[in-house]
């Protein structure tokens, strides 16, 4: 349910991947203040889901990076300008009101402002779901995509689905703490896993001293008692079917990006895309930017660094639409005592 007593702000960023982070960046630099909104649970976007430990080469002033390192830096960045960040929220409505402001509304949390700067990739990313009949219906109470929280684990039987980072971390973290799940089972379709070298030596010991129990299968059908999720089938790859016991079934199966509410907006799009104008990346409706992957114009190249110049311009074309008596004077980090003050390092 909607929060109903809204988050008053000049400026809100939907998606916090590296470009989301920089537009925060550029418009403290416009002295506007920004909250940021996040379908994911941390800030990091494609570079923590998606390769947050491999090599990007291509970030100006850094011959080398991870998309981990990368948002690292982009949070220590943006740190002078205090941004208030809302994580685990996807925005569902926008609507413009009768003063000219937008109303944009999560689940969670309502929210009113100026501005409103579309940072979203290639769209929301949201777990792969496990389809398998009758189990949708558990979702929330014994079926979750993320870690749920102590009450909902302590004390109960918990199988994990998935063979990369996510899970193996989640089955490590869950079996690590004994005053919590009563017991751990980690289910993958082989019996290889992706994961760092680190975690998958925790595995083993884990293994090795049965507080995680390994099968090697796929989820095919569930039991149920009473309303109640009781077990999960399980075919093993030498076709034997298994019947294993739960309290909950935690499915770890990646992620995989959704335009989802955004193509509902009204907005100007082309190919499931923004239209923009390149010369303020402003979209079809007034005070509303689109900036990264989410937005399309001629010459558009799909990279982190043209990214990082979109949101530059969005900041300016937002300060003067905000403020439209202001100079517009350019000003430069090196010189400008404002800008230095509004960076904390006068």
């Amino acid at each position: 349910m909607t929060d109903p007593c809204p988050i008053a702000t000049d400026a809100l960023v939907i998606g916090a991947g590296p470009v989301g982070l920089f537009q925060v960046f550029q418009l403290g630099l416009q002295g506007i203040h920004a909250e940021v909104v996040d379908v994911l649970d941390q800030a990091g976007g494609q570079c923590i889901e998606l390769y947050a430990d491999k090599p990007i080469y291509d970030i100006p002033g850094l011959p080398l990076s991870t998309g981990r390192d990368l948002t690292r830096r982009l949070i220590e960045q943006v740190a002078p300008f205090k941004p208030g960040f809302h994580f685990n929220q996807q925005v569902g409505e926008l609507e413009r009101q009768a003063d000219g402001k937008w109303r944009v509304a999560t689940p969670q949390q309502s929210f009113l402002t100026r501005t409103v700067f579309i940072a979203a990739g290639v769209g929301a990313f949201v777990p792969r779901q496990l389809k398998v009949d009758g189990l949708a219906a558990f979702a929330g109470s014994q079926l979750f995509y993320r870690l749920p929280g102590p009450a909902q684990i302590k004390g109960r039987h918990m199988v994990v689905l998935g063979g990369e980072d996510a899970a193996v971390g989640n089955a490590i973290a869950l079996a690590d703490d004994p005053r919590q799940a009563a017991s751990v089972t980690l289910v993958h379709r082989r019996d290889v896993l992706q994961a760092s070298a680190q975690a998958l030596e925790k595995l083993a010991d884990l293994r090795a001293s049965g507080r995680i129990r390994f099968i090697a299968g796929q989820i095919t059908g569930i039991q149920t008692h009473n309303d109640r999720l009781t077990s999960v089938a399980v075919t093993t790859p030498e076709d034997q079917s298994l019947r294993v016991p739960l309290d909950a079934l935690l499915v770890c199966q990646g992620i995989s990006p959704r335009l989802g509410p955004i193509a509902q907006w009204g907005l100007a799009m082309e190919r499931k895309q923004l239209s923009v104008d390149p010369a303020s990346f402003a979209t079809s409706a007034p005070g509303i930017y689109a900036v990264g992957d989410i937005n399309s114009y001629p010459g558009k190249k799909k990279l982190i660094v043209c990214g990082f110049h979109e949101a530059t311009l969005a900041a300016f074309a937002a300060a003067a639409y905000l403020d439209p008596q202001a100079s517009g004077v350019l000003q430069y980090t090196t010189s400008s005592a404002l800008l230095q003050r509004r960076l904390g390092v006068q």
